[in-house]
């Protein structure tokens, strides 16, 4: 589709189905840029993040752009960097829950979206190639969809890097991070990820929610060791 046809199929599908915001149900932003299932007010007040550390993303309350928290200073994470452009605080989280338990992949499509737009103002070099979090066969087949992969679907295609789906394998159906202690999230991730294929160059993870940064160190950890040159963390929001 070329750029003529696509600008007139972007206004007739505004026109005949205008978009509606999910949040208030006012209507949806539309300009020349996008639509988005958002209105302007409501996009405004989504928890964006500040400061936060530059190694794992945890929100900070200084104002410098180059602080590390105390628990990177002592124990750094195996991957280089983490990226979130919210807190995980309402609204952000209850479209998160509700695309994760409840199906509602248009709300993976607006969040990842909203991570691209993000993206792109501080990320300055691309990756060679985006891995999104593998779930385990038997969780795959009860939710039907790897959130995930949904949200790494628009960015992958934003920065034209490839979206690796069959590098990485999880050999455990462990417990829900969720209800786990720091401690047990580490213990219980521990070895669950397989890489099939050898790597090189830098690999992005991307990811719904980062809380305690253990699955993300555990899957840097497998990807380092499979080849990866340095390893980042992409995050919709991070606890």
């Amino acid at each position: 589709m070329n750029k003529w046809i696509k600008n007139v199929h972007d206004r007739v599908v505004a026109t005949l189905l205008p978009p509606v915001c999910i949040l208030c149900g006012a209507a949806g932003l539309v300009n020349r840029r996008r639509r988005s299932d958002l209105c302007l007010p409501c996009l405004q007040s989504l928890p964006w993040i500040g400061s936060q550390c530059v190694r794992c993303a945890l929100p900070l309350s200084i104002t410098t752009t180059e602080a590390l928290c105390g628990r990177c200073q002592t124990q750094p994470p195996a991957f280089e960097a983490c990226l979130s452009p919210f807190h995980y605080q309402a609204p952000l989280d209850h479209l998160l829950l509700d695309l994760k338990f409840n199906g509602r992949l248009t709300q993976a499509r607006l969040l990842g979206e909203l991570m691209t737009q993000w993206l792109v103002s501080v990320v300055d070099v691309p990756p060679e190639q985006i891995i999104p979090v593998p779930l385990h066969a038997t969780r795959l087949r009860e939710r039907g969809f790897n959130q995930a992969v949904e949200l790494a679907r628009p960015i992958a295609r934003h920065f034209d890097v490839p979206l690796n789906l069959h590098g990485v394998r999880r050999t455990r159906a462990t417990p829900p991070q969720s209800d786990l202690s720091r401690k047990e999230r580490l213990k219980n991730i521990r070895g669950a990820f397989e890489v099939m294929q050898p790597l090189s160059g830098n690999v992005v993870i991307i990811d719904d929610v980062m809380t305690t940064g253990s699955t993300a160190h555990e899957l840097a950890e497998a990807l380092l060791n499979a080849g990866a040159e340095q390893v980042e963390v992409w995050v919709c929001a991070r606890a």
